[in-house]
């Protein structure tokens, strides 16, 4: 059975430290052709850790599978840590690097003076030879797009690729209309977002910042945002791989203080919510300690029940209804059919019917969706009332 790149998984045994052993998966980053374990790792909470503990949980991710980190952070220290702990494995492992991260004014700082920006980042260079995917940092506001591409930020980060010293440009968002202008513009590669169950419920007025910090009242949330449902769809049409920050949602999410649906998520619901979203190629959760790299790794062993996140994000409203969200409820389908992979790519080609792309139509007509036989086994199971017959023959229809 044929299945698109971003959705493939590879999978390879590894040994851990406990003695146990973990079936980590790869993904392709869409159209840069490289493969990243699903559970990568966010190295935002190593800032201000001895370097021992740094060593530590390095070196849990790299014995777990994990060969992706998110080094966003302009602090020398940190930096200078996390190469150490590497040392020769550094081959090993994808980095993503930002461009425009400093500390000028405050801890984390967002800067578009070139001289400073350079400085930042070719400290990069100099830590970790090259980076793999150079990350244009914090593209979320309309000033923020136009003081990157319509300035000699963007020309930078071109010529840095030329150069050799990035494989890849990317770059960091958490707003999906600024996100899409971006992704149009042809440059971008890959992007960094922002992906749970609660951000995507937000309305798109709402900045996902503020509401890590101030709190996420259930009374905001509705059905998935069409605009983020619109940009995972733009993204896995254009072959713009993403790596999800936020999964745990900064841990509100698991709290049952501070979650906005019924009770708490737990890590591995969390998880698998971030990789069913089209394009998604990895979540990458801080962890501050090799416990939490093994709690994050707990994923793998969790069967499909502990994964299933449907009945959480379906209590706190029935804005759902209707909309597939890829929980996976409607399989197996009698006929062999992956119901949720056509679904996938029926949204995608729904985005713009007069050009669908080729290789949509490709992955489509490997899936056997048009060997339906309209059993309704698969909408008697939809927690969400999808029409999945109906959705069936537009597919066959569309993509036939």
């Amino acid at each position: 059975m044929g299945v698109p790149l971003y959705f493939m998984g590879i999978f390879a045994l590894l040994n851990l430290p406990a003695g146990g052993i973990i079936n980590m998966e790869y993904r392709q980053i869409g159209k840069t052709g490289l493969q990243a374990s699903v559970i990568g790792l966010g190295c935002e909470r190593l800032d201000g850790a001895p370097y021992e503990q740094v060593r530590e949980t390095i070196g849990a991710a790299l014995e777990s599978g994990v060969n992706i980190l998110d080094v966003f952070m302009p602090g020398t220290a940190v930096r200078e840590n996390i190469a150490k702990a590497l040392g020769g494995r550094r081959k090993n492992v994808m980095i993503q690097g930002h461009i425009g991260s400093t500390d000028v004014n405050q801890q984390y700082d967002i800067s578009r003076d070139m001289p400073t920006v350079r400085k930042y980042f070719e400290e990069l260079l100099r830590l970790f030879g090259y980076i793999d995917f150079g990350m244009m940092f914090f593209i979320d506001s309309e000033d923020d797009y136009k003081n990157v591409f319509d300035t000699d930020f963007v020309t930078y980060a071109e010529r840095l690729k030329r150069q050799g010293d990035i494989r890849h440009i990317g770059f960091s968002s958490h707003i999906p209309v600024t996100a899409m202008k971006a992704i149009n513009t042809g440059v971008p590669e890959m992007l960094m977002f922002s992906v749970n169950p609660a951000f995507d419920m937000l309305p798109v007025t709402e900045n996902v910042l503020d509401r890590l910090e101030n709190g996420i009242e259930s009374g905001s949330l509705r059905g998935i945002e069409p605009k983020r449902a619109e940009l995972y769809k733009l993204c896995a049409q254009k072959q713009i791989g993403i790596t999800a920050m936020k999964a745990l949602g900064a841990g509100k999410l698991l709290s049952p203080e501070h979650t906005p649906f019924a009770k708490p998520l737990t890590t591995a619901q969390c998880i698998s919510y971030a990789l069913s979203r089209p394009a998604v190629a990895s979540a990458l959760p801080g962890c501050r300690s090799a416990d939490e790299v093994r709690d994050a790794m707990g994923y793998f062993d969790a069967n499909d029940a502990e994964r299933d996140y449907a009945e959480a994000i379906g209590s706190v409203r029935s804005d759902f209804m209707g909309n597939c969200v890829y929980c996976g409820h409607c399989q197996p389908c009698p006929a062999g059919i992956d119901i949720v992979s056509v679904n996938k790519y029926l949204d995608i080609a729904r985005l713009d019917t007069a050009n669908i792309p080729p290789s949509i139509r490709s992955h489509y007509q490997a899936l056997g969706g048009t060997d339906c036989t309209q059993c309704g086994n698969c909408e008697s199971r939809c927690p969400f009332g999808v029409p999945v017959i109906e959705n069936m023959r537009e597919a066959a229809r569309l993509l036939g």
